[in-house]
């Protein structure tokens, strides 16, 4: 690898500088010149799984209105081919196992009697880096079109207002409205917002109660995030941030989409910041990743306790994504499950005893795991 490749926060960070000075980010420009959203959460078609906060800003900067991307191996596994001369965007993803190949004292590969090489599951003490290049779909010949897949997904029976709501009432935060502004109160722990009627229009409404939100959910009784410094200080920016990387998420997701209004007004401290320190938007993306768990979650859990009992076993024939590779549950005997790593062709076999068999039900059951002002009144006010 050349020396002089840069991690992928350094690259992203580079990104969004250059965007926060232009005006063209999706925090400033949340509608795209053609109508599309600037931020459509990517996801990889095959396994419906989609990707983390810092991923997916890395991978919705590139300009793409086609929200599916795949590596090369998954794409010629599902009979897709790679454009020639396509250029892989590089994600990151934890690493917690890897398949080995068993092998002899001397080092040769350990093969059965039909030739298939023999492999184990090594669990990492520490959790490691995992790095992959993926393509868009644009990229890729053969894939089906965009419409055909939206139209294959199962359908929503709430619209994208009612599961806005509904995701307001899910969280049990205390919103009190009226007043001209919207912001957060950390000492009440409350939401202020004005009157429904007093936003341009009800998707304005949402977008705003959704940002706050995102800071609601730093209390410490919630996430715990250190929401300190005084209004526009360098800290207050920090959160800021987070809150918006997280309600991006939270936006797209019910398919609302985002709108900061004067939030989009600290990109000048965030490009400084980034300038600064470049892995700080690794942790903002962490920690706006699990915004968007925490917000998008609690329905989720509701429906789940109400729902039907959740499958703890593998099925013959199934693939599942887990460590951005797909397994592929070959065979059953006994309590003996055969596997196949589908990008690589190793074989292996595991047991329910196995942590990796909880890891690969786990990633299966959840594929989808942003005049002046007296201080000491107002330093408890988050997200103006």
């Amino acid at each position: 690898m050349s020396k002089n490749f840069k991690p992928l926060y350094a690259q992203l960070a580079e990104k969004l500088i250059a965007e926060f000075k232009a005006g063209t980010s999706p925090f400033q420009k949340p509608v795209k010149e053609n109508g599309m959203p600037a931020f459509v959460p990517p996801v990889n078609p095959i396994t419906g799984k989609g990707y983390s906060a810092l991923n997916a800003i890395n991978l919705s900067l590139k300009g793409y209105d086609d929200p599916r991307w795949m590596s090369a191996d998954t794409a010629s596994f599902n009979g897709y081919l790679v454009k020639e001369g396509a250029k892989g965007t590089l994600i990151n993803f934890p690493k917690r196992s890897e398949i080995q190949a068993l092998r002899t004292p001397d080092g040769a590969k350990v093969k059965d009697e039909a030739g298939v090489t023999q492999t184990k599951t090594v669990e990492f003490d520490k959790v490691q880096n995992g790095k992959a290049f993926l393509f868009n779909a644009a990229q890729i010949r053969d894939i089906p079109p965009l419409d055909d897949w939206l139209k294959s997904l199962p359908e929503q029976p709430l619209s994208p207002m009612e599961r806005a709501d509904k995701l307001l009432a899910d969280s049990g935060a205390v919103i009190v409205h009226g007043g001209q502004e919207a912001f957060y109160d950390k000492v009440k722990d409350e939401i202020h917002l004005p009157e429904k009627s007093a936003f341009e229009n009800e998707t304005k409404y949402y977008q705003a109660a959704i940002h706050q939100l995102a800071h609601w959910s730093g209390h410490e009784s919630r996430l715990n995030r250190p929401m300190e410094g005084k209004f526009a200080s360098m800290d207050y920016a920090r959160e800021e941030l987070r809150a918006a990387i997280g309600a991006m998420i939270v936006g797209a997701q019910l398919k609302i989409g985002h709108n900061f209004g004067q939030h989009a007004a600290y990109t000048g401290s965030w490009a400084k910041i980034l300038k600064d320190e470049p892995f700080e938007i690794s942790r903002a993306s962490a920690d706006a990743q699990k915004i968007a768990n925490l917000l998008l979650g609690a329905g989720q859990q509701r429906e789940v306790k109400q729902g039907s009992a959740v499958d703890t076993t593998l099925t013959k024939g199934e693939e599942i994504a887990y460590n951005n590779t797909t397994y592929k549950v070959l065979d059953k005997k006994g309590k003996t499950f055969e596997m196949e790593k589908t990008d690589s062709g190793e074989r292996f076999k595991i047991k329910p005893t196995d942590k990796v068999f909880a890891s690969l039900v786990e990633a299966r059951n959840n594929p989808q795991a942003a005049g002046p002002v007296l201080e000491q009144e107002q330093s408890h006010k988050i997200g103006r």
